[in-house]
């Protein structure tokens, strides 16, 4: 079986073919760093982690490019609230952004472009659109004619006279059509910008990912990665600009589902995002990264403390099993740096699964089922059956970037990793303090509320009960 991918363009579920035998190049919508991520943005960089990984496994040479937006009409309002540089705000949150990538484990990309490094390859791309007729300059923007471009809307399935004006710009009076989008923005007073033919200004967002993602994976590339939420505009623009410009670009479109709270989009500006380094405070990377990963990725997450803590379960079994087979086997068959993902090496059940379109829940099934038959052969000591399971299990955990005993998982606990832990701990002491009330030994209670804070753990008697936390 050969892999098979849900493309967007086409409706359907295509076979894989690459431009070039054995190599694959990747382009994935990377983040606008107006903002530190909640989990609703890290979701496709963790499902798209799953498939780089497949795609290595399954022996192609992947270039993955990802790329950062730094510049921004939402960069350039925190900026201005904040009062600081707007450099600084971009600085910061992809900062944020890459931490909660590594904690969640996924791969680094083989290159991270930045807009704002790219502006010469813009200008190189506005030049062929304006030179073609599909752009023109207007008081130091640059617009692209969505009427000149008979194909715009067919990405997303939409037809133009349906399509609302394009939101990008104060007002419209510039525009030949209020659909056409922005490629650059004349200078402002106070915002940052660069010279061009056409006038000093910025980057509209859509041009940005059509320069970056040829410049590194040439005119025409394998598969082009986002978030649903960015298939209109974002996406369709894209194609647009490119195709108009000459270039083939994105051979298949993937995109991964939404998570949503209460049925709505996680948005900062609905307040409900769960940023990343909250989480990971309060249920451990690896269990996050199972969560986000677990459900196929073209399918919707609503996000519930009830599901994560079932999915924080889940990889507890197996961590469970992995750790207790690999102390019986003994390191030298267990193996317990990082396992080589090679889809030779895998059950039958697993690469079909992983083939089509990323078979994530099945291929889940499997690792339990290999978990369930490893700890029957744990309960007899049964050392050559535990070795045989525990290898099965690691190799396809590899795939999915869940191999307790690999990196970033592997090693003893530290930071907020350790907070279910210390919670635990502390619980049990605050249990004993208030037996220790309830028999009116207030001796030891004050003992044992002296000892946590000699640990450096605050207590404090609220109505609802006692309350703890670290102190800085």
């Amino acid at each position: 079986m050969t892999l098979r991918l849900h493309d967007t363009a086409t409706r359907t579920v295509r076979e894989f073919r690459p431009l070039q035998p054995g190599k694959v190049s990747l382009y994935l919508c990377g983040a606008t760093v107006q903002a530190p991520p909640h989990i609703g943005h890290v979701r496709s960089v963790v499902s798209f982690d799953i498939l780089v990984r497949w795609l290595r496994a399954s022996h192609y040479q992947v270039t993955y490019c990802r790329n950062v937006t730094d510049i921004d009409d939402k960069i350039l309002t925190v900026a201005l609230c904040e009062e600081v540089p707007w450099w600084a705000v971009a600085e910061r949150n992809q900062r944020a952004f890459t931490r909660a990538y590594d904690v969640l484990g996924c791969l680094p990309p083989d290159v991270e472009p930045r807009a704002t490094g790219h502006v010469p390859e813009m200008i190189d791309l506005m030049r062929r659109l304006i030179d073609g007729e599909h752009a023109y300059a207007d008081r130091g923007d640059v617009y692209f004619d969505v009427l000149s471009f008979p194909a715009y809307g067919e990405l997303s399935g939409q037809r133009i006279e349906h399509m609302k004006p394009a939101a990008d710009t104060e007002d419209n009076a510039a525009k030949r059509d209020p659909r056409d989008f922005a490629l650059w923005k004349g200078a402002k007073p106070g915002e940052p910008h660069w010279p061009t033919p056409w006038g000093p200004g910025r980057p509209g967002w859509h041009l940005e990912c059509s320069a970056m993602a040829t410049k590194y994976l040439g005119s025409t590339f394998d598969i082009h990665a986002g978030g649903l939420d960015l298939l209109f505009p974002h996406h369709e623009n894209e194609v647009a600009q490119s195709h108009a410009a000459g270039d083939g670009f994105a051979r298949y479109w993937l995109h991964n589902g939404l998570v949503r709270i209460g049925g709505e989009k996680m948005s900062k500006s609905l307040g409900n995002s769960l940023l990343v380094d909250t989480m990971v405070t309060d249920v451990r990377p690896a269990e996050l990264r199972y969560y986000l990963g677990q459900a196929h990725y073209r399918s919707e997450i609503d996000f519930s403390p009830a599901a994560l803590a079932e999915a924080a379960t889940a990889y507890r079994r197996i961590e469970g099993f992995v750790t207790r087979a690999a102390e019986l086997v003994g390191p030298e068959d267990s193996s317990t740096g990082s396992v080589q993902a090679d889809s030779a090496s895998l059950p039958a059940a697993f690469t079909a699964a992983m083939d089509a379109d990323l078979g994530v829940p099945q291929a889940l099934a499997l690792v339990h089922e290999s978990v369930r038959e490893g700890n029957a052969a744990l309960a007899v000591a049964d050392v050559a059956g535990t070795a045989k399971w525990l290898a099965e299990a690691r190799a396809m955990l590899a795939v999915l970037g869940l191999d307790p005993l690999a990196a970033p998982w592997a090693g003893p606990r530290t930071g907020a990793d350790l907070h279910p832990v210390v919670d635990a701990l502390v619980r049990v002491a605050l249990e004993q303090r208030e037996a220790a009330r309830a028999r009116k030994d207030y001796a030891a209670a004050d003992a044992i509320r002296a000892q946590l804070a000699a640990a450096g753990v605050t207590v404090e008697d609220t109505p609802r009960g006692p309350r703890w936390e670290l102190r800085p």
